[in-house]
């Protein structure tokens, strides 16, 4: 059982962190989507949307976000196409509580895991509108590529980064090296 003893204690760590932000997380959705009559996203999720229309609109193109009026997301309109749409899990907020909760569960000093999951939470989010304004050009100018930019080639982009961050960590900043 000693011999297990890392193992179990990054387990828990990382389960107990985990579900604590997501039970966090769904509280926060489930107060700030509506989905009677009215679709609403959530703050967050609308965030995304606008912040990608600023990133397409610094590099010219003419982009809006819309709600979608008939679900939870924000469309988005480049050069008067609806093109892509954002949803929830567009956001990165599940992707940084997974990011967050493997770097407590690796956890090093209090003050380098603080700050490691703050700027990690902030490049992976602006890694992401990057990527979804990025998406939505390429959906704009390849619609046919559609299934391959978004479920492998984006998917990727923002996994990788992540994985990176957590190599960083696990390498240079955890206890495990100690």
């Amino acid at each position: 059982m000693k011999k297990y003893k890392s193992i179990i204690i990054f387990l828990i760590k990382f389960f107990v962190t985990y579900f604590l932000l997501v039970t966090i997380y769904n509280s926060y959705l489930q107060h700030s989507q509506e989905k009677e009559g009215v679709y609403k996203t959530a703050s967050i999720t609308t965030l995304v949307a606008d912040q990608t229309v600023k990133v397409l609109t610094f590099f010219g193109y003419n982009v809006e976000a819309i709600q979608h009026d008939k679900e939870v997301s924000v469309k988005l309109v480049i050069e008067g196409e609806y093109t892509a749409r954002v949803i929830e899990g567009c956001n990165s907020i599940s992707l940084i509580i997974l990011f967050i909760s493997f770097i407590i569960a690796f956890s090093g000093s209090f003050k380098a895991t603080f700050l490691f999951a703050i700027f990690g939470s902030i490049f992976i989010y602006v890694v992401n509108v990057l990527r979804i304004a990025f998406l939505t050009v390429m959906i704009y100018k390849f619609p046919e590529q559609l299934g391959i930019l978004h479920d492998l080639v984006f998917p990727a982009i923002i996994y990788g980064a992540i994985f990176l961050l957590w190599v960083v960590w696990v390498n240079k900043f955890s206890n495990l090296k100690k």
